[in-house]
């Protein structure tokens, strides 16, 4: 748990409210009760009231009340803040003045005394935090990554003093750090997503920008236009040591773990930040040699009689599908779950490496739809279960023929909000499905 005592410094005495009880709002909760600070909280599920409770919060309907004297509402990422309306607790914290944070900023507040790695995009960002973490760990600099992977951030453990915080940042975080931006920024690319929740990609691109402060590092994959209009915008105001890398560039060892051109620039984006920590170029490439890795990130879980089954569960919009769809051919693909915005659309150039596709979840009448008017051959699969039989069965049968070995793939092009809590349970469920499989049976 994260010490907050100079954070608490700041409270002048006033209570703090919390708003959303997931893991971050009742790490936030755990580590200023830690230090006696009156901390009221509230959250739309009832069921969550009790886990607060137990961390001697109070629990009263915030949106309600008058705010006026609470030092700061500090809310949870997936909180509406601005779009398409703010939820009415971050209107009553408006009209008593007082800040809306999150606890990114918090811990930032904290003055912990460690460097700090922040990591955003709108793919990518998972297998970047957590490679810069396997390198820098191998050698010696250790690092704790949390964030929106892992741990919720004050719950961490710190590293040493000399150690570092890797810290994967969404937008929804971000927009919540009024005052926060870490010593090393990593932006590796901007394509629409979260459209429901900013409004406008000229919108979305400014909070992900906002990751850069008034100086320090700066790490930019310029492999889009959006992307490389900020690297031009701080090259011009010269307040940043700037790095700009790309999905092009040469010289980067390969890594099975890590394979694709997004890949690539995951890992030219981890070469820049530990070159500039000071690690030479062997240490760096050794390191990403003996990466394993990120579950539910075209992880492979699994090879049956030469077909490989990959959890992508990760793969939330047809953006990171895409990243997916590039690395294989004959591909049985389950796909769907709750669409955003745009749908498969950008993905017509890969639908000649799918053999046939297993489409689930609410998506699944608008999917299909798309599919046959590419010429795609498809199954209404429903759910998990029957998709992936389906698939298993199908891609264990057309062994041999012509396209080489067959891939079972789960990359959903979705959030998994219709059927499951996250993605991680999504992504895990195909897993044991697929354990289950007889090798034997299906040979």
């Amino acid at each position: 748990m994260i010490n907050a005592q100079n954070f608490v410094k700041t409270l002048n005495g006033n209570p703090v409210a919390v708003f959303g009880l997931g893991k971050s709002g009742l790490a936030v909760i755990s580590a200023l009760r830690e230090l006696s600070v009156k901390v009221e909280a509230w959250d739309d599920n009832p069921q969550s009231h009790e886990a607060a409770l137990q961390l001697g919060a109070g629990v009263i309907p915030l949106a309600d009340m008058d705010l006026s004297g609470f030092a700061c509402l500090v809310l949870a990422p997936g909180i509406p803040l601005h779009h398409p309306e703010p939820h009415p607790v971050v209107i009553a914290a408006h009209h008593a003045g007082i800040e809306v944070i999150g606890d990114i900023e918090v811990l930032h507040r904290c003055a912990h005394g460690r460097a700090v790695i922040g990591i955003t995009g709108t793919n990518g960002k998972s297998t970047t935090t957590a490679l810069i973490t396997h390198i820098l760990d191998a050698y010696g600099i250790k690092a704790v990554s949390g964030g929106n992977i892992g741990e919720p951030v004050m719950g961490l453990t710190l590293p040493p003093t000399n150690g570092a915080l890797v810290l994967e940042l969404s937008s929804f975080q971000l927009d919540l750090c009024p005052t926060f931006a870490p010593d090393i920024a990593v932006l590796l690319n901007i394509t629409p997503d979260h459209l429901d929740r900013h409004g406008t990609m000229e919108e979305y691109t400014a909070v992900k920008e906002k990751i850069f402060g008034e100086n320090g590092i700066a790490v930019i994959a310029t492999d889009d236009d959006r992307t490389k209009k900020i690297a031009d915008t701080l090259a011009t105001k010269n307040q940043h040591i700037l790095y700009t890398v790309s999905a092009q560039d040469e010289g980067l060892p390969e890594c099975n773990a890590l394979q694709g051109a997004h890949n690539h620039q995951n890992r030219a984006a981890a070469y820049a930040v530990c070159c500039h920590l000071g690690l030479a170029d062997d240490q760096i490439f050794e390191a990403m040699k003996t990466f394993p890795g990120l579950n539910h990130r075209q992880f492979l879980t699994r090879i049956i009689n030469g077909v490989a089954y990959i959890n992508d569960s990760k793969a939330t919009n047809a953006e990171a599908a895409a990243r997916a769809l590039e690395c294989s051919r004959n591909i049985y693909w389950i796909v769907g779950g709750r669409a955003k915005e745009g749908g498969l659309e950008g993905l017509e150039s890969y639908m000649d490496r799918i053999t046939h596709a297993f489409v689930i979840g609410e998506a699944m009448d608008d999917f299909s739809s798309w599919l046959k008017k590419h010429g795609v051959a498809y199954e209404l699969s429903e759910n998990m279960d029957v998709a992936t039989e389906q698939a298993h069965r199908m891609a264990q049968n057309e062994r041999g023929q012509p396209g080489g070995a067959g891939t079972v793939l789960l990359s959903p092009a979705c959030s998994s909000y219709d059927q499951y809590v996250n993605f991680e349970q999504r992504g895990d469920h195909f897993t044991a499905l697929v354990a289950e499989f007889d090798e034997e049976e299906a040979a």
